[in-house]
């Protein structure tokens, strides 16, 4: 996990010295573009109607579309009453035909990051600080604006902690602040993950670790840059959060209402992270309203509601996703006094409005026996005034150990379909992984099941039936897939790096040797663009064999040969 502590920057210690390449590379505003492609100010205006006042950079791109999207997903709607400041988050469509600065770059620290931090290149997520406060001096009685960073990084925290340092100034000094917050930011190191970060902002220095692909598990108690408070989130639906994580692993439709942009968005990202460390691959949209440029696309009833996690607050919705199968309504996110009563599964059709009362209305049937233990354990915590980020470890852990049971005997079969290393040859092209038989791998449970490592019972067989139809399935695999054949080309690599090239060559004609350097050129390449895990030993070793090989040739095959790039 990550973690974030504020401290006064004459305290810091110096910022982690960078890799010469890295600080080479990076031009003007490319540190900026690491952690954010722009800030937002939106404001109101009694003849246009919320715009956007201020995009900074002012060289920062979005498309009309976009602009739209924001402006209309960085206010509340009327009926939420947000007076004072409140804080949220959204999540929106990027545009596509963008070209991305920096991309290869970013690609690369993206790779260390494990699979539900990675960023997803078709969205933006929208990080809003909104004022609303009286003023007489206005037409329209209220000052109304919105601070918005807008990122495809999903680091929830650190930048919510970040409006909190920086928005309220901004609205008493405006634009020249926020150039200096720009400034600041361009000048934070690249987000590379397992590292810890210094990151200076308006005389404050937050410190941040962005976990990496291969660490162990670290302690959760530690405030993090991408969580929510999970325990707080789930108190209004306390008794359902098991089949609540049956219907996000099988991406069923699902529909938060909430008062507010700031319950609805922290619930829906709160779901989005109870399966955590699986992905979730379908769309999600912490804050979505009618102005969205889905929201035809998403309240049709013309084709069954899409694989999608909505959070709503304007009443029209009660009556625009009454077809969904799964609302969950939630009142004020407030923490129990006392403990907190059971709750029984409403009906969806007594769900009329936006004004019914907090649950989960849906006719779902939960595969899994619930889990008398977690209810107890979590009540017990009320009762002894146990703090909410202890009670929000306890429940992050419980969905964890419950997704790891779940998802351990895929990874298992997954793993057996990797072709043996003995079947490898340099000389042949790598091996394909065998298919996925779903019959094969239910044979696979009833010895090396979840049983194993959980002691739920219910119907596993057909939870897995169902996940193995979803986008969560689907994706989880193609990037399963993707790593081991990346796996296969390594080891293939070594392969021919463990063969005595130059000895085939003399034994081989001049045409075979040519094409046999053209294909390691091409090889080498691969291995560079597609990040293969390959030990820069055995790419130097084969860059080697290469330039023997070349060497041995006529001068005239060595001209062209030293001459022609990898393409």
């Amino acid at each position: 996990a990550f973690f974030i502590i504020p401290a006064a920057a004459e305290d810091a210690e110096p910022a982690e010295p960078e890799s010469p390449d890295q600080c080479l590379s990076l031009l003007p505003w490319d540190r900026f573009s690491a952690w954010l492609h722009c800030v937002c100010v939106v404001g109101f205006d009694l003849e246009l109607g919320q715009a956007v006042e201020v995009i900074y950079p002012p060289h920062s791109k979005l498309t009309d579309k976009e602009k739209t999207n924001i402006c209309y997903l960085s206010f509340p709607d009327s009926n939420s009453g947000c007076l004072g400041d409140t804080q949220f988050c959204f999540r929106f469509r990027r545009s596509p035909g963008r070209k991305v600065s920096l991309c290869c770059f970013l690609d690369q620290l993206d790779r260390d990051l494990p699979v539900y931090l990675k960023k997803d290149s078709a969205y933006y997520y929208g990080y809003v600080y909104f004022r609303q406060v009286r003023d007489k001096s206005l037409k329209r009685g209220y000052f109304q604006k919105s601070l918005v960073l807008i990122s495809k990084l999903p680091y929830v925290h650190l930048f919510r902690t970040m409006l909190k340092q920086i928005a309220p100034e901004y609205f008493e000094k405006s634009e020249a602040f926020l150039e200096a917050v720009c400034s600041d930011i361009d000048h934070w190191p690249p987000p590379v993950p397992g590292k810890v970060l210094q990151l200076p902002i308006m005389g404050l220095i937050m410190k941040v670790r962005t976990p990496a692909l291969a660490d162990a598990q670290i302690s959760m108690a530690l405030p993090t840059v991408h969580e929510v408070d999970l325990f707080r989130c789930f108190c209004p639906v306390f008794f359902h959060i098991q089949m609540l994580w049956e219907l996000v692993l099988l991406g069923e439709p699902l529909v938060v209402m909430a008062p507010s942009p700031a319950e609805s968005s922290e619930t829906v990202l709160a779901l989005v992270s109870c399966i955590s460390p699986l992905k979730y691959c379908s769309d999600f949209r912490p804050y979505f309203t009618i102005h969205d440029s889905e929201f035809k696309e998403y309240t049709t009833r013309t084709q069954a509601p899409p694989s999608v996690i909505l959070g709503v607050t304007n009443p029209f919705f009660a009556k625009t996703l009454q077809h969904w199968p799964h609302i969950i309504r939630i009142g004020d996110i407030k923490l129990p006094g006392e403990v907190p009563k059971q709750v029984k599964v409403k009906k969806l059709k007594n769900l009329k409005t936006l004004d019914s009362k907090p649950g989960v209305y849906t006719s779902y049937k939960p595969y899994l026996n619930k889990d008398e233990e977690i209810v107890k354990q979590l009540q017990k915590g009320v009762q002894q005034k146990r703090p909410t980020e202890a009670q929000s470890v306890i429940l992050r852990r419980y969905f964890l150990e419950l997704t790891e049971s779940f998802i351990i005997p895929l990874e298992r079969y997954v793993a057996s379909l990797m072709p043996l290393q003995k079947c490898i040859s340099p000389w042949k092209s790598p091996p394909q992984l065998r298919q996925f038989c779903q019959d094969d791998f239910m044979k696979t449970l009833e010895k090396a099941g979840p049983q194993l490592t959980s002691g739920l019972k219910g119907d596993w067989i057909g939870l897995y039936r169902h996940f193995l139809k979803s986008p969560n399935f689907d994706g989880w695999f193609r990037s399963r897939q993707k790593e081991m054949t990346q796996k296969l080309e390594a080891l293939h690599l070594e392969a021919l790096c463990n063969e005595n090239l130059v000895f085939w060559s003399q034994k081989h004609t001049e045409v075979e040797t040519v094409d046999l350097v053209l294909k390691l050129k091409n090889k080498l390449l691969q291995a560079d663009r597609e990040h293969l895990p390959v030990k820069t030993d055995t790419l130097k070793k084969l860059q080697t064999h290469i330039n023997d090989i070349i060497l041995a040739l006529p001068d005239d095959l060595q001209d062209i040969l030293l001459k022609t790039g990898t393409t």
